[in-house]
């Protein structure tokens, strides 16, 4: 009986083993990237040649139906009690939230994307989509106070913060030299297709 048990356990011991090491390889691929960040080397018909900041030469084809806006510039005192925006934000030594950017929604845009969560553009970042129901404003830049459904969060914007909004666009501003950040999804294929791009106009880089 012993030896049994024991022809019995082997081979299930090496089951779980190989289960394990699937497992910790599945763990260690690399997540698919949904977003790039850089600058369009070339557009040819719906395929538009994205060199990465990272260096990267990514290959996206646009999407039938994709939306392009622009990026444009404003003041941080164009942030009001009211405004929906989009927030990147780091957390200080003290636990505060600092943005590294804001962008301000038209009002066509309320309610995109609500809610915090990671975000990749910096080490340990969060994107914050909400409404501002406070904003204080400081000797060195202004503290808001944003709600969302589930929760809120006080951001410190400070007077250097780099403030957008979006404006509308089309296909037509997608050029050799602009900057982007591209939203994209994997193929089955596994090429890339892009449904959003939102590109600096006059030369801006789309701080988030």
């Amino acid at each position: 009986m012993t030896i049994q048990r024991t022809t019995l356990i082997r081979p299930l011991a090496a089951v779980a083993m190989v289960t394990v090491s699937t497992f910790a390889a599945l763990a260690q691929k690399a997540p698919v990237p949904t977003r790039v960040r850089g600058t369009i080397e070339s557009v040819n018909g719906d395929t538009m040649q994205v060199k990465s900041r990272s260096g990267e030469e990514v290959k996206l084809h646009l999407a039938s139906d994709v939306n392009v806006s622009g990026i444009t510039k404003i003041s941080l005192a164009d942030i009001k009690p009211g405004s929906f925006v989009g927030a990147t934000t780091v957390p200080g030594p003290d636990g505060s939230q600092n943005a590294v950017e804001v962008h301000v929604f038209p009002e066509d845009m309320r309610g995109t994307g609500e809610g915090s969560r990671p975000w990749d553009l910096k080490p340990n970042s969060s994107m914050t989509n909400a409404t501002v129901a406070e904003s204080v404003v400081g000797n060195d830049g202004h503290t808001l106070l944003v709600k969302y459904r589930d929760g809120e969060k006080k951001v410190f914007v400070a007077d250097n913060t780099p403030v957008v909004t979006f404006v509308p666009g089309d296909k037509s501003d997608l050029k050799t030299g602009a900057k982007v950040i591209a939203f994209m999804k994997q193929l089955p294929d596994g090429s890339f297709e892009a449904n959003r791009v939102s590109v600096g106009r006059d030369g801006l880089t789309p701080p988030m």
